[in-house]
């Protein structure tokens, strides 16, 4: 029960957030224009801030796990390549493939992994959470930027092999998401010290991606359009709650990892579809419809899923 009560309170506040841009444009608070100009704030501002502070604030030498975090990477790029190839049978319009990708894959790794650790382990933690985001989360954004370019509306049939390679070249370069990343993790492993100044206005920049880019998601919303995509919708759904979990926890178990380890894979594969896939969907030439609705349902369903993977692991004494 304690679990469940956890999940939902870490899921329900963000689905409520959606909700609540959803009713914000109904009333006009929030119009198209309005929302689209969040979008583009948090998918450049925000969002990077975000992730360099997650980054740059981790032990990662103090902590370090060779074995594990090459175990994320490859279990990463292995869920990636399968889905990818799944959706090339499944998915048949180009555009909605980049967003389906991109939907099963990417996890809540970042927001969700620490706070979950620590509400189990508490101060006993011994640092899985940092480890497995620096296996994980890299390759979910630096994948997505490549899928979605390659499958962008505008990205044009009659683009040459080498002038889409520059195009993707340059976007994953340029990528604010990336640039935040790479800075994270160079300022980690140089410990780079950080003033108080500087560490306010960082923490009050990342504060705004969440609720921001939510209530925008939520305020761009289109049950008629959703409803068109419900199918792709809940097959990623159920490949990112389910499936992956119950193909790799196993796998990761018959290589001895055990305890925190399990709970920060569990996290990785099985925690809801990021926010920053509907973000960077919009900004990369994607309608977002399909992103919206992956996000929307797996955060709801995570909420359950997680709690009923934690009671099995829990029950067959794995954590």
């Amino acid at each position: 029960m304690e679990n469940l009560i956890f999940s939902l309170n870490a899921t329900l506040p963000i689905f409520s957030l959606m909700i609540l841009g959803y009713f914000f444009n109904k009333i006009g608070l929030i119009d198209e224009k309005a929302a689209s100009w969040m979008n583009k704030f948090v998918f450049k501002v925000a969002l990077p801030v975000l992730l360099f502070e997650d980054l740059a604030t981790q032990d990662f030498a103090g902590t370090w796990n060779s074995k594990f975090v090459f175990f994320c990477f490859v279990v990463t790029m292995v869920s990636i390549a399968g889905i990818y190839l799944l959706s090339r049978v499944l998915i048949k319009d180009t555009a909605k493939r980049g967003e389906f990708v991109q939907g099963a894959y990417r996890s809540s790794a970042a927001l969700l992994g620490i706070a979950f650790i620590h509400n189990i382990y508490g101060g006993s933690s011994s640092g899985m959470a940092p480890l497995m985001i620096l296996g994980s989360v890299p390759l979910y954004n630096i994948f997505a930027v490549i899928i979605l370019m390659f499958t962008a509306e505008d990205n044009g049939e009659s683009q040459d092999s080498k002038t889409i390679f520059k195009k993707t070249a340059k976007g994953i370069l340029t990528n604010p998401i990336i640039l935040g990343i790479v800075a994270g993790l160079l300022w980690s492993l140089f410990q780079i010290p950080m003033s108080k100044i500087g560490e306010s206005i960082i923490n009050n920049l990342a504060k705004l991606a969440t609720p921001l880019g939510l209530m925008s998601m939520g305020a761009t919303f289109d049950f008629k359009k959703a409803a068109k995509d419900v199918k792709p919708a809940l097959t990623a759904t159920f490949i990112k709650l389910f499936l992956l979990v119950a193909i790799f926890i196993p796998v990761a178990v018959s290589f001895g990892f055990r305890g925190e380890q399990i709970v920060a894979l569990l996290v990785m594969l099985g925690s809801a579809t990021t926010v920053s896939c509907f973000i960077m969907a919009k900004n990369m030439g994607h309608e977002g419809t399909l992103s919206s609705s992956i996000i929307m349902m797996t955060t709801f369903g995570c909420s359950f899923s997680l709690a009923f993977w934690l009671f099995l692991l829990k029950t067959f004494g794995i954590i």
